[in-house]
């Protein structure tokens, strides 16, 4: 394992117009292989950022394998312009397929945690649609939640958070891993149901490996179960760690992840 993050600075792109527009910080990493290897692009989670233990070991990889590696913060993470309380998951997808035109690489890995697991299954989708980018090479998906503001929050809403969300427009509850809370907009909620793709037939055209702890609890791993029901029979493998929790950032669970991204990118 490594802990050393790219010591250069990043830069910024911007991103929308106008009084949309904010500035998303990337950090690139030029391939050096001769067999000219798929980048890897890591898409962060739910206010986590590019610094997180897990995209700086992504990048480690990929200095040794040669290949090319990017990494951004959403608007409102990081390093990133923006405001937070702005983001949705149509924004934050505008942003990932930004950084990868930016990027410009031939061949890709997508690298999604947690919610950005459910970014690169909509990239996929994206990309598919514009019909022009990068062939995306493979897909490796750790704690993925995929429509998780319409299958894990939705339902299971207080009385108070309808409430407040319908009064103030978010709603507030403590975050096992920050001293501030996690902030829920009505935006996000209700953009969530227009990004759905647990609705049928996942094409993703590439092979997929999925990490899942079965300790979870922000996402159970009975939701990785539904998502191999949307997603193609062949290519697809599913790694279920009995002991894992969420953020599955452990040394066995780096080399997990390691081994899922070496295996595809070398492909």
């Amino acid at each position: 394992m490594s802990a050393n993050p790219s010591e250069t600075p990043p830069n910024f792109i911007s991103v929308g117009e106008n009084a949309e527009s904010r500035e998303i910080a990337v950090l690139l990493r030029a391939d050096t292989s001769a067999q000219s290897r798929p980048a890897l692009m890591w898409l962060g989670g739910y206010r986590s950022d590019m610094s997180g233990t897990k995209a700086v070991e992504m990048e480690a990889l990929a200095a040794e394998l040669g290949c090319a590696s990017i990494r951004f913060d959403y608007s409102g993470h990081g390093v990133s312009g923006g405001e937070f309380r702005l983001g949705t998951i149509s924004r934050w997808l505008e942003e990932a397929m930004a950084v990868l035109d930016h990027a410009g690489p031939k061949r890709v890995v997508l690298v999604g945690s947690s919610m950005g697991g459910w970014v690169a299954l909509r990239l996929i989708q994206e990309l598919k649609r514009r019909g022009t980018g990068p062939e995306v090479a493979g897909l490796v998906l750790i704690a993925p939640a995929p429509d998780f503001t319409c299958d894990l929050i939705e339902p299971h809403l207080t009385a108070v958070e309808r409430a407040s969300l319908e009064e103030r427009g978010y709603f507030e509850e403590p975050s096992e891993y920050s001293s501030d809370p996690n902030i829920f907009t009505r935006a996000l909620i209700e953009d969530g149901r227009q990004n759905r793709v647990l609705t049928g037939i996942i094409d993703t055209g590439c092979p997929v490996h999925i990490l899942q702890g079965m300790m979870d609890r922000d996402v159970p791993f009975a939701h990785a179960l539904k998502l191999m029901e949307h997603l193609p029979v062949n290519d697809v493998t599913l790694t279920l760690i009995r002991d894992g929790d969420h953020r599955l950032s452990r040394p066995q669970d780096i080399e997990r992840m390691r081994a899922a991204i070496t295996a595809l990118a070398l492909a």
